[in-house]
């Protein structure tokens, strides 16, 4: 994945327009009644979200699905007369870069900037995180101590040669993960794990979380890296397979530099040409509500991102690891340095 690659118009056609229906520019003088929401967001806790949100305040979410780059480049084309009011993406470094792109505008909200910890947000509020996930090791419990990958250093030591699978290096989540390692450690010993990773790798990269998760339940391999809403959703879903996964492959929760495990966040933020700004500073500063967090966690296993805000079960069960207070925003600004280490290195 080219992270400074053009947004090309052509890949609008790639979109997804949801049965909402194409965004509506407000006309003015009309009364507030709607929401133009482009979101790369895909789960069912999100549709929840919209319901829950239209019912309470009557604003109507007209929503667009995509990709991230390819809703920053209908952005980006539809220029100053962009319908859109919110651009939701799941990982910092995308919020990051529609904020480089300048598709993004601050806003100042107290209730948002009391309820999302400052290093989950960017600092002059062009996007909020509003669930985290975090980054961690599934290992197998028949092969693996939880000591043995217990800080993420651990995962490329020559123990783990040939043991461990994960996804290809154009997941944003490793990309994220990389951009963290070079920020606490300094590019060479990131660069030097980044190498150890294709070093251990049982086989060439393939499939997503879930799929790493079960090959280390076939014996392909002992350890994987994984979000932990992929695992707890295996754990606690409907699919008997995938619950008896979970009872042979465990998690474990590395530290990053001492100061705890990596995490990530899914967020949004108010676009710069935004025609229906209250209403999307509303819909954020709602996702921040405990009812919303409750519905992030419930419904798709996500860690809750708002002060004071409990994890319901059953994500409150892996909730007790320590989080690493890195800021999210410095994933964006270490993408490009990560991508590089890991095309360097083989990692495709």
């Amino acid at each position: 994945m080219s992270l400074r690659r053009p947004l090309l118009a052509a890949t609008l056609i790639a979109l997804v327009v949801s049965a909402c229906g194409e965004p509506n520019r407000q006309t003015p003088g009309e009364p507030a009644g709607e929401l133009n929401l482009y979101t790369a967001r895909h789960y069912d806790a999100d549709l929840q979200l919209y319901r829950m949100f239209e019912e309470k305040t009557g604003i109507r979410i007209n929503r667009i699905d995509g990709k991230p780059d390819q809703l920053m480049a209908r952005m980006q084309t539809e220029g100053s007369t962009s319908p859109t009011d919110v651009f939701v993406a799941a990982d910092a470094g995308a919020l990051w870069r529609a904020q480089e792109a300048g598709l993004l505008q601050p806003v100042t909200s107290t209730a948002l900037t009391a309820a999302i910890p400052a290093n989950l947000r960017d600092p002059q509020g062009h996007w909020f995180g509003l669930a985290r996930r975090a980054r961690v090791v599934a290992y197998d419990t028949t092969k693996v101590r939880p000591d043995e990958v217990d800080t993420y250093e651990e995962i490329v030591s020559p123990r783990f040669r040939g043991k461990l699978c994960i996804r290809s290096s154009d997941s944003v989540y490793n990309l994220s993960l990389v951009g963290a390692l070079i920020e606490s450690w300094g590019p060479q010993k990131a660069g030097d794990w980044v190498r150890g990773v294709v070093a251990n790798m049982a086989r060439p990269p393939e499939g997503g979380d879930r799929d790493q998760i079960r090959a280390v339940a076939a014996g392909v391999c002992e350890i994987t890296v994984t979000n932990t809403y992929y695992y707890i959703r295996m754990a606690h879903g409907e699919d008997a397979a995938d619950r008896a996964v979970t009872q042979r492959v465990k998690l474990a929760f590395p530290s990053l530099g001492g100061a705890g495990t990596h995490v990530n966040v899914s967020g949004g933020g108010v676009a710069k040409h935004a025609p229906n700004r209250a209403n999307a500073i509303r819909f954020l500063e709602f996702l921040a509500t405990p009812e919303a967090q409750a519905i992030f966690a419930t419904a798709n296993n996500e860690f809750t991102a708002a002060n004071g805000v409990a994890n319901p079960a059953p994500v409150d069960a892996y909730a007790g690891f320590r989080a690493n207070p890195m800021s999210v925003t410095v994933y964006g600004r270490r993408q490009a340095e990560a991508q590089s280490l890991m095309t360097t290195a083989g990692w495709r």
